[in-house]
């Protein structure tokens, strides 16, 4: 049992530092401050105050509830959403379940891992669709998919992150302790830009760009997308569902809340498809927070977060029950849980809600990708 508990806290920490290491901010409120917010304020009856624990500090992985805030979304459900930073020291589970929030953003595993325990948290929308994790290379390595690992030195983050990487291995028939070496990474690059390693993790909306944001010393200029080989473990089928909303079942419990998670939903919704359309827009309410890394990062994370998200195929927030089953499976392959999910892990019936009250487009069919530019350093 102890094993366990230092495993679920070990995961928390570590799925969120692969995110991106930066201070911690202030919480940010939906004041409602545009006129359009102060208007469906006032016509609201009452407001209610709810919180949001994010799982990482403010950066663009969570634009959409800052868009929500500031284009006076919440403000028209007429809720004051306080969004609450998250960071190394803080764990989203702990926090809901304490009743310090009443929703939390985390990886889908750490929340399997939580509920196995005890602490019945329940999955209420499925805002990514994609894993953003990756395992990348460098051309002349010859490494072009998982079959070229073996042999290798593979650096991976530990203590959650590497589960889809030992998936992938496993579905190659690819010993992890005999057929190859796994290597500690730490929370940079270095190995990989350094050529330590043959292969390293790498977020899509992170690392991966802080691969391209860095100067080739051989020839003075960055290096390119061109220049590397990148394992998709959303391909491989060996993907594990990243960021979602979750409540306790006693939050929910509580009839008032339903009305309470449907408004919240839809506002949230509403701000993720604002961030699809308006990239730039985003950015700015995400640096209005203060995070540590500059605006060519962020815009480059929100592009990328955005095609984890878009398109969607049931609509934002609809659970994929197949990809649920997949990241369940694999939690319990490698130990994240010791059985399958209890019912009721997830419910849809509030996304779906949610849904039905946007007049948008809410699955973004023809969805197109931005053009980022690479800048040193993010700048």
């Amino acid at each position: 049992m102890q094993k366990k508990m230092w495993f679920a806290l070990v995961l928390v920490l570590t799925l969120a530092l692969a995110a991106c290491a930066a201070p911690a901010t202030t919480p940010a409120d939906s004041g409602g401050d545009d006129a359009g917010g102060e208007t469906a304020g006032a016509a609201c009856e009452s407001m209610d105050d709810v919180t949001l624990q994010l799982k990482w500090v403010a950066q663009a992985q969570f634009a959409g509830y800052y868009a929500a805030a500031g284009e006076g979304f919440y403000t028209d459900e007429c809720l004051n959403v306080t969004i609450a930073s998250g960071g190394p020291d803080i764990v989203p589970e702990q926090v809901v379940a304490g009743g310090q929030a009443d929703f939390g953003i985390n990886f889908v595993p750490s929340l399997l891992s939580a509920r196995e325990q005890g602490t019945n948290l329940v999955n209420i929308a499925q805002i990514y669709e994609r894993s953003a994790m990756r395992e990348i290379s460098w051309k002349d390595t010859g490494i072009e998919g998982p079959a070229d690992l073996a042999g290798k030195r593979v650096a991976v983050w530990f203590g959650g992150n590497e589960f889809e990487l030992l998936a992938t291995l496993a579905k190659y028939d690819i010993d992890k302790d005999a057929d190859l070496e796994l290597v500690q990474q730490p929370f940079d690059m270095n190995l990989l830009l350094e050529r330590d390693v043959d292969a390293a993790a790498a977020m899509t909306y992170n690392e991966l760009a802080q691969v391209l944001e860095t100067v080739n010393p051989d020839t003075g200029e960055l290096y390119q997308l061109d220049q590397l080989n990148v394992i998709d473990f959303n391909t491989e089928g060996t993907a594990m569902l990243q960021d979602g909303v979750f409540v306790t079942e006693a939050w929910l419990a509580d009839e008032a809340n339903h009305d309470i998670a449907e408004r919240f939903l839809r506002a949230s919704f509403q701000g993720w498809m604002f961030c699809r359309d308006n990239v730039d827009a985003c950015v700015d309410y995400v640096l209005e927070q203060g995070p540590a890394l500059p605006r060519g990062h962020q815009t480059w994370m929100m592009n990328e977060v955005n095609k984890l998200i878009w398109p969607s195929t049931a609509g934002i927030g609809q659970m994929d029950d197949a990809i649920f089953q997949q990241t369940a499976g694999i939690a319990q392959e490698f130990g994240i849980i010791n059985a399958p999910p209890t019912d009721g892990a997830y419910v849809t019936d509030y996304a779906a809600a949610a849904l039905e009250g946007i007049d948008g487009d809410t699955m973004g069919a023809d969805y197109t990708p931005v053009d980022v530019e690479i800048t040193e350093g993010g700048q």
